[in-house]
């Protein structure tokens, strides 16, 4: 009998060196690939700016010295017979080490996910960053959450009481915490569906404001009369809630009365005097301008207009504009505004009355 033909723990020598030079170049192979591997990706992202590419290149520098060895050597595993003694706690180990590296690679999904969402939200709704990374914690919570129940699994440990205890321990901590389970599942829905974010002016129910701060428990609105509402947000969704800051433009109707005295051809005129009102003005469109109805004191217009902006303060502008150039051309045309139907009388005495208009 030859050297290599010797036995040793149930091998011989030369399945011993088969094996070892099996290692040897599994590892050497896969740390090979792994630095190309880097190399070409790291080229293509500093070239196209992939976040794909990063995402893949921190994937790959995930694997260290001590997963390549596992997996050389399980490779190098198949040129020899281990004992059961060895070769049931050996497969054991390399099942572990293999799910604590997949637990490793989702988790740095989560973290490119959650930087690509915080990136992404930045500029739109600083106030979801907060949420998002949040959400990121609990995953990453669940995720190593079920990483070690599949590692007591794989030990032999009996996890499905565990999970049962688990299940009742968590429907006990719902039904203890459930209004801020309520709050932080609204504040999931207020970054997911959006119906306002920081800026916005909304009015809910009778108080108005301009949102400040969206949080996981509460938003916060500044009132315009100076104070902080704080609002929870399971309650806030359920109320009925008027997003000022989604308007795309603003609709505009005002009305105005002239006196009985006018005539018709006057009538006639103040539509085309209302239509050339707005002809100047930059961000109104007029809708329509009729003549509404006979009053108790006054014949009634009614205008209708649009602003291409929600911003309050042009609209203000706008129809103090047009109300200047109402005003100027009907003293050009000698058309009379209507006074209120209760008129002030001057009697012989030097008293003072009020009576209807005859």
């Amino acid at each position: 009998m030859t050297l290599l033909e010797k036995i040793y723990h149930g091998n011989t020598l030369l399945d011993w060196l088969i094996a070892i030079g099996v290692i040897i170049a599994v590892f050497s192979l896969l740390t090979i690939a792994q630095r190309l591997a880097i190399r070409r990706l790291s080229n293509i992202a500093a070239v196209a700016e992939s976040e794909f590419a990063s995402l893949l290149i921190n994937i790959l520098k995930q694997p260290q010295f001590l997963i390549l060895l596992v997996l050389s050597g399980y490779a190098a595993s198949f040129a020899i017979t281990l004992k059961p003694l060895l070769g049931i706690p050996w497969e054991k180990m390399v099942v572990l080490i293999l799910i604590v590296q997949a637990g490793l690679w989702a988790g740095t999904g989560i973290s490119f996910a959650l930087n690509r969402a915080i990136r992404k939200r930045l500029d739109e709704d600083k106030a979801s960053v907060t949420t998002m990374t949040f959400l990121a914690f609990v995953a990453r919570f669940a995720l190593w959450s079920i990483i070690l129940l599949l590692i007591l699994d794989n030990l032999g440990v009996s996890i499905t009481g565990l999970i049962a205890g688990l299940g009742i321990g968590g429907i006990a901590i719902a039904l203890a915490v459930q209004n801020i389970l309520g709050d932080l599942l609204a504040s999931l829905a207020i970054v997911l569906d959006k119906p306002f974010v920081i800026g916005d002016l909304v009015v809910v129910d009778s108080l108005s404001g301009t949102i400040e701060h969206i949080g996981l428990k509460t938003t916060r609105i500044r009132s315009s009369s100076g104070e902080q509402l704080i609002f929870s947000n399971n309650d806030l969704l359920r109320s009925r809630i008027r997003n000022y800051g989604r308007m795309a433009e603003r609709r505009v109707v005002f009305t105005f009365g002239v006196a009985y005295e006018t005539s018709l051809e006057q009538l006639r005129l103040i539509k085309e005097i209302v239509q050339q009102s707005f002809e100047p003005m930059e961000h109104a469109r007029l809708l329509r301008v009729h003549f509404k109805e006979y009053g108790d004191a006054s014949l009634n217009y009614e205008v209708a207009y649009c602003l291409d902006t929600a911003d309050y303060t042009l609209c203000m502008d706008v129809q103090e504009a047009v109300n200047l150039q109402l005003f100027q051309r009907f003293q050009e045309k000698n058309i009379k505004f209507a006074y209120s139907s209760r008129t002030l009388f001057i009697q012989r005495d030097g008293s003072s009355a009020f009576g209807k208009r005859d």
